[in-house]
Order: structure tokens, then sequence, then C-alpha cells
């Protein structure tokens, strides 16, 4: 694991800390003051049409507060840092907010959230987001493990032809993108505003997820391929002139890359859809690119093969 990893994950986690403290501390102060329940839901003219009593509400909001913190801990990137200082003001100004809205009222049914706490919520957010990335320099960037230049090789004659390729996937990520493609149009259809939202975000999860749940590794004349197993489209190439070195790696989903699916990284790229082996190739520009495939040492071998005969064509 990078060494910077603790002291990220630390600046990671430290929003929803602060964030988390500050909302329990507003709702000690003024829980006299509060309805039971609360007004939690509003409909797009901003009258509330959805209730909770005021113990649900403090667990719930402390528990989402939990959940985003927990989760941003542990995938976050150096380069995504700002994203978790954003998410973390931009939710706990909505549930002050909240909380400010439902102060002193009689009826629940009476109260209104104007659409002004969004904009509020944004621009705070965007404060999180700019204290996050001034925080950034405080993580080193991350150094990527060489490829080594001596890496495995394929015994191939020089008249002789071949391809490598292979196919693999990821049951969770199938499963997540299905679930969240048959949600999304339930949710479109019947969800009120702006809860709909939740339905455009089953799309974008499900969409990319689905052609990256199971992919095709290539490795022939033209390069490295990885492509959707069910079509040729999304896919990335790297061509034989691009290709420096290739290797295998053990690499690990979530410390080494933040998580599954594409991922980008301050030097690297992947496809990496689970820990373990992963064909490693160095680029002419000097960043790297990674799939995670099994039998990733033939590919690896035939892929510097190619790449040697082709420099010398």
């Amino acid at each position: 694991m990078n060494r910077a990893m603790p002291r990220l994950r630390a600046l990671t986690a430290l929003p929803f800390v602060l964030v988390l403290a500050a909302h329990l501390l507003v709702l000690a102060l003024v829980h006299d003051r509060l309805p039971d329940p609360l007004a939690t839901h509003f409909d797009g003219g901003g009258r509330a049409n959805g209730f909770t009593s005021a113990t649900a509400f403090t667990v719930i909001s402390t528990v989402l507060l939990l959940t985003l913190g927990a989760g941003w801990t542990v995938l976050v990137r150096r380069t995504a840092l700002w994203g978790a200082w954003a998410t973390a003001g931009f939710t706990g100004t909505l549930l002050v907010l909240l909380v400010r809205d439902n102060l002193d009222a009689t009826d629940p049914a009476g109260v209104s959230s104007p659409l002004v706490n969004l904009t509020l919520a944004v621009a705070v957010g965007g404060l999180f987001a700019a204290a996050g990335l001034a925080l950034t320099r405080l993580v080193p960037p991350e150094d990527a493990e060489p490829v080594d230049p001596d890496g495995p090789r394929l015994a191939l004659g020089a008249s002789e032809v071949a391809g490598w390729t292979r196919a693999t996937g990821s049951r969770p990520l199938t499963v997540l993108a299905v679930l969240a493609l048959v949600a999304a149009p339930a949710v479109l259809l019947l969800a009120p505003w702006p809860g709909a939202l939740l339905g455009l975000l089953g799309l974008v999860i499900g969409v990319p997820g689905l052609a990256l749940a199971r992919i095709r590794v290539t490795v022939d004349r033209r390069g490295l391929t990885v492509s959707p197993a069910l079509g040729s489209r999304p896919r990335i190439r790297v061509p034989l002139d691009e290709v420096a070195g290739a290797d295998v790696r053990d690499v690990s989903a979530v410390a080494d890359f933040g998580g599954w699916g594409y991922r980008v990284r301050a030097h690297r790229t992947g496809v990496v859809l689970r820990s373990g082996e992963a064909l490693v190739v160095r680029r002419a520009g000097g960043r790297e690119f990674a799939v995670t495939v099994p039998d990733a040492r033939t590919g690896a071998a035939l892929l510097n093969t190619l790449a040697e005969r082709h420099g010398k064509v």
C-alpha cells in the first residue's frame, strides 16, 4: 500500500467527522424547538409532503454521513480528495438547513424548504471542495511500481503469427448494473421530484457498469485491446508502437486503484474487475495501463514479443 494512504484516508474522513459533529451539536441545542415528526421531504414547490420522527431523523442522518464518509475513505484517491470534502459540505449543509426550516413549527405540514437551500448547499460544497483541493498538497503523489523492462517473452519465429484473448468478468458488478437498470425506470416514473434524480443516477451507474461487467482482453498485431465481451464498443486500445513494456502484477482494486471499473489514477489507468493478477503495460509516454485478467503472463509475454518485432520493422 502507498505509504501516503493513511494520511489520505485521515484527510478524507476529517470533513465527515466535522460535519457530523456540527450536525449533532445543532440537534442537541435546538431539540426542544423541533416538532415531532419533522418535515423531511418536499415537493417541487418546496411544500412538505413527507415526515420523519425526530429520533429516526437523528439516526438516519447520522448513518448517512457515516456511510458516505466510510465509502469515500475506503475508495478515495489523491486526485479526488476534493470530492470527499465537497460531498461532506453539501450533505451537511442540507441537513442543517432542514433542521432550521423545522424550527418552532407547530404543524410540520406547514413547513417549507425554499430552493435557495440547494443554492446554499452547493456554495458550501464548493468551499469545502476548495479546502480539500488545498489539502491535497499534504499527500505525496503515489509512485507506481515500475514495469520490468525484462518482462516475460514468448518465443515466436520471424514468420509466425500469434494472438491471445481471454474473457473475464465480475459477478458483483453485473448484479449491481442489472439492479440499477431495472430500478431506474420505476424510480423515474414513480418517485416525486427530486427523488427521480436517483433514477437518472441508476442509468449513469447501470449502463457503463453493464458494459464493463464482462470484458475481453486481446493481444495481437494491433496491440492490446480491451472491449466489452458482448460488443466491440466502447473499447480501449494500446497500439504496439505505444508499448514500452508489459509485465504481470498483483493489484488491489481498492488500495491501488480506489475501486472497481474503469479507474484513473495519477500515473496510470486501468480496467479493474477484481483484485489479483493484472496485465500492466507501460506506455511510451510513461503512463501505465492495467487490466485484471487470468493468464496475464501469457498476454504480457506475447505483447512484449510483438512490440519488439514491430519496433524492428
